[in-house]
């Protein structure tokens, strides 16, 4: 077991708990600035966090019951010149792979980080 990994996502699991779970662009709905971009899931962020675009962090939430951080995507926009984690809470396989899908623009790339069964103190 993985020492460090277990501790990212007890860190992770934390934040998701003691957080409001803010969903500001429903599943469905259009990117308020680039509307081709559609969100297959709910997405939202984290109330009383920071992310690296200086808002809260923000989180995708897909069909499964549990709050349980199942993946997080690492993002590279070379528009705003940031980078950015956005917590996948809740998704199966394929909600994590159409949340990926959704970080690769033109101007966007991302990398999808699972969680394992490493990644558990279980």
């Amino acid at each position: 077991m993985d020492y460090q990994s277990v501790r990212f996502w007890q860190h992770v699991d934390h934040l998701v708990a003691t957080s409001a779970v803010v969903i500001d662009r429903p599943a469905g709905s259009a990117h308020p600035r680039y509307p081709a971009i559609v969100y297959p899931l709910d997405y939202g962020y984290l109330a009383g966090t920071v992310g690296g675009d200086g808002e809260g962090i923000d989180i995708w939430r897909g069909s499964l019951p549990e709050a349980t951080v199942t993946a997080a995507i690492m993002t590279v926009d070379i528009v705003k010149r940031d980078a950015e984690i956005k917590l996948l809470i809740g998704c199966t396989a394929d909600e994590m792979q159409r949340a990926l899908a959704t970080h690769h623009t033109e101007w966007q790339a991302a990398v999808l980080l699972p969680r394992t069964s490493e990644g558990t103190d279980a």
